[in-house]
C-alpha cells in the first residue's frame, strides 16, 4: 500500500472536518499551549446568578426564622421555646403576637392530618408537656398522637428492633474494629479491580460476554421446555379449550419464550459481528490502566469532588428551611396566623432548586474537565516516563482559560433537569384529577426528558475532552465530538455496552464480597443484634469506593478513545507518526503502519 492509500485509509476512518482544525497543517502534538478563554459569558452569567441568589436568599433570611420549621410556631406565629420578640407594626394589629414561650417548648397540633393538606386551619399551640394532654407523646419538638406510638411500638415489637436507635449504637461500638476491617478490604478490592482491568481484563470482559451468552441460551432453553410442560398438561385436561386462565398462561409462555430467543439470536450476533471491537474496549481497558498508574493521583480526585458536592447539599438544604420558614403573618378565616410566602419567596424556592442543579453538575463537570486534561496529556506524550506535571497543568487550564465552558456545558443538564422537576411538581398537583391519557402523556415526557438528559451529559462529557486537547469553546468541541463519535458509532456502542456493563459489574462484586466477607467476621461476634447495619455500612462504603474508582476509570476510558479518534485523524503513521501504543495501532487497520513505527516507539 502506497502512502497515497495510507492518507485515504485514515481519512475514511476519521473523515477530517473540512477546512482543517489547529495542528492539521503540520506536525501535531497534542493538546494546545497556546490557550484563550473561553465561553466567558457564561462565566459572567454563572456570576450574576449567584448574586442573585444571594439577594433572594438574604430577603428570605430577613423574613424568615429557621426555628419556625425546628421548634414550630403557634397559631399566633410565637415560635415555641423561645421568647418572641414584639415587632411595633404586627403587635398592633395583633395583640397576641411577641409573646415568651421558652417553657413551652413543644409544639401540639390537634388537626395533624390537615397539617399536610392545608397548615393555615391547622390549631396549633405551644405547650410545657405533651404528657399533661391526653393521647399525645413527645417527639422531637412535636407532640403526637399515641396512636402513632402504639403502631410504631408493634411494628418495632414484631421485627424485634425496639428501641432500635440504642440497639444499633450498641452494636456499632462492639464491631468498630470489624466495620473498619471491612472498609480496608473494600479499598483493597477496588486496588484489585483496577489490578484486573489493568492486565487481565481480556479473560474479565470475555468471561462476562460468554456468561451472557450462556445464560441467555439456557434461559431460553427452560422457556420453551417450561411452555412445552404446560402445553401437554393443559391438553391432557378435558376442559382445555373452556379455560381462560389457562389459555393465557399457556400463550403468555410462548411470547416469552419467541422475545427470549429473539433476544438471545441478537446477542450472539451482536458478539459475533462487534467481536473486533470487543477487543479495542478491552485494550482501551489495559491503556486506561497504564494512564492511572502513570498518574495514581487521579484516584485522589473523587474525593475532592464529593466533598464539594457534599457542601453544594448542605448549603441547599440549609437555605431551603431558610426559604420555608420566611414570610408575613397573615390571619386565616377564622383568626388564626400564619406565615404566607409572597411571589418573590415562591420564586426563591425554584431559583435555589436550579442552583442546586446548576451547581452539582458544575463540580462534577469541573472533574470531567481536570481527568481529560491530565489523560489527553499523557497519551500525546511519547515518552511516558517523563510526564511534566499533567493533572496540576489540567487544573490550572481549566482554572484559567475554561470555567466558562464548563459553566455552559453544566448549564444545559441544570435546564433539563430544571425541566423535569417542574414536570413532576404539575403532575403531583394534579394528582386525583388526572385521567388516562395524562397520566401517559406526563410518563412519555418524563421518559423523553429522562433520555435527553443522559444523551446530552455524555455529549456534555466528550465535548469536555475535546476542549482539554484544543483548547476550542463550547460548541465548537461539541459538534467535533459530535463527528467523532458519530464517525466511529459502532465501536462507541461497543464501549457504553461492553465497557459500561464491566464497570458495573465490578461495583457489584466489590460489594458483595465486602458484604459476604463481614458476614463471616460477624458470626464469631458476640452481643450483636442487628447484624445488617454494620453490613449496611460497608456495603455502601465498598459502593462508593468503588463507585469513585471506577467513575475516574470509565472518564479516563472515554478520553482515551477520543485521543485515539484525533490520532488517527491528525497523523499518518509513517511522515507524521502517531502517540498511541502499538496495541491500539492494530485497530488503524493498516498493518504497514504498525510496522513503520516499530517497537522502538512504543513507549507505553
Amino acid at each position: 500500500m502506497e502512502e497515497d492509500d495510507i492518507h485515504e485509509t485514515t481519512k475514511e476512518l476519521m473523515p477530517m472536518e473540512e477546512g482543517g482544525r489547529k495542528g492539521s497543517a503540520g506536525k501535531f502534538h497534542g493538546p494546545v499551549k497556546n490557550r484563550s478563554c473561553t465561553d466567558v459569558i457564561f462565566l459572567i452569567l454563572m456570576g450574576a446568578f449567584v448574586l442573585v441568589l444571594v439577594g433572594l436568599l438574604g430577603y428570605c433570611m430577613y423574613h424568615g426564622d429557621i426555628y419556625r420549621i425546628i421548634n414550630g410556631y403557634d397559631n399566633c406565629g410565637n415560635v415555641c421555646g423561645r421568647k418572641n420578640h414584639k415587632n411595633a407594626n404586627t403587635t398592633a394589629r395583633y395583640s397576641c403576637t411577641g409573646a415568651d414561650r421558652t417553657n413551652e417548648k413543644y409544639l401540639l397540633i390537634t388537626e395533624a392530618g390537615r397539617a399536610i393538606v392545608n397548615p393555615k386551619y391547622v390549631q396549633r399551640e405551644c405547650v410545657t408537656d405533651c404528657n399533661a394532654r391526653t393521647g399525645y407523646r413527645k417527639f422531637l419538638n412535636r407532640c403526637i398522637p399515641e396512636t402513632s406510638e402504639t403502631v410504631v411500638n408493634s411494628f418495632f415489637s414484631k421485627t424485634g428492633i425496639k428501641d432500635f436507635l440504642q440497639e444499633t449504637s450498641e452494636d456499632l461500638h462492639l464491631c468498630w474494629k470489624e466495620i473498619l476491617y471491612l472498609c480496608l478490604i473494600a479499598f483493597g478490592l477496588s486496588i484489585v479491580l483496577l489490578f484486573l482491568f489493568r492486565f487481565v481484563v481480556a479473560f474479565v470482559v470475555w468471561i462476562v460476554l460468554i456468561g451472557v451468552v450462556i445464560v441467555s441460551v439456557f434461559g431460553t432453553i427452560y422457556l420453551w421446555v417450561r411452555y412445552k410442560m404446560v402445553r401437554d398438561e393443559l391438553k391432557s385436561k378435558p376442559d382445555y379449550s373452556q379455560s381462560d386462565i389457562s389459555q393465557r398462561k399457556h400463550y403468555s409462555l410462548l411470547a416469552y419464550a419467541i422475545i427470549a430467543t429473539v433476544a438471545t439470536v441478537i446477542i450472539m450476533l451482536v458478539v459475533l459481528v462487534m467481536r473486533k471491537r470487543i477487543q479495542l474496549v478491552v485494550q482501551l481497558f489495559r491503556e486506561a490502566g497504564k494512564a492511572i498508574a502513570s498518574m495514581p493521583i487521579l484516584l485522589v480526585q473523587p474525593v475532592l469532588t464529593f466533598a464539594c458536592l457534599a457542601v453544594v447539599v448542605a448549603l441547599w438544604i440549609h437555605f431551603t428551611l431558610w426559604i420555608e420558614t420566611s414570610g408575613f403573618l397573615t390571619p386565616t378565616s377564622d383568626t388564626n396566623l400564619y406565615y404566607k410566602k409572597d411571589t418573590a419567596t415562591k420564586v426563591t424556592r425554584w431559583y435555589n432548586l436550579f442552583a442546586m442543579f446548576w451547581f452539582t453538575q458544575f463540580i462534577v463537570s469541573c472533574q470531567h474537565m481536570v481527568i481529560a486534561g491530565a489523560v489527553s496529556a499523557w497519551f500525546f506524550t511519547r515518552n511516558k516516563d517523563h510526564l511534566d506535571a499533567p493533572l496540576s497543568n489540567s487544573f490550572y487550564n481549566l482554572v484559567r482559560y475554561h470555567l466558562g465552558s464548563v459553566a455552559f456545558g453544566s448549564l444545559l443538564i441544570a435546564i433539563v433537569q430544571m425541566a423535569r422537576a417542574v414536570l413532576a411538581w404539575i403532575q403531583a398537583r394534579l394528582k386525583g384529577s388526572e385521567n388516562g391519557v395524562s397520566k401517559c402523556l406526563f410518563r412519555t415526557c418524563q421518559c423523553c426528558l429522562y433520555c435527553f438528559e443522559k444523551i446530552l451529559k455524555y455529549l456534555t462529557r466528550n465535548a469536555f475532552i475535546e476542549i482539554s486537547m484544543y483548547g476550542h469553546n463550547f460548541c465548537r468541541a461539541g459538534e467535533q465530538a459530535f463527528k467523532m463519535l458519530a464517525s466511529n458509532a459502532l465501536r462507541v456502542a461497543a464501549i457504553n455496552s461492553v465497557g459500561d456493563f464491566v464497570l458495573w459489574l465490578g461495583k457489584a462484586l466489590v460489594v458483595i464480597a465486602t458484604v459476604l466477607i463481614g458476614v463471616e467476621l460477624l458470626q464469631t461476634k458476640e452481643g450483636i443484634q442487628h447484624a445488617w447495619v454494620p453490613l449496611g455500612l460497608a456495603g455502601l462504603f465498598a459502593f462508593l469506593v468503588s463507585h469513585c474508582f471506577l467513575t475516574v476509570y470509565e472518564m479516563v476510558i472515554d478520553t482515551i478513545f477520543l485521543c485515539f479518534c484525533e490520532d488517527c485523524e491528525q497523523n499518518d503513521g509513517i511522515s507524521k507518526p502517531y502517540y498511541m501504543s502499538k496495541d491500539l495501532m492494530e485497530f488503524v487497520e493498516d498493518s504497514k503502519k504498525k510496522l513503520s513505527v516499530g517497537d522502538a516507539r512504543d513507549y507505553s
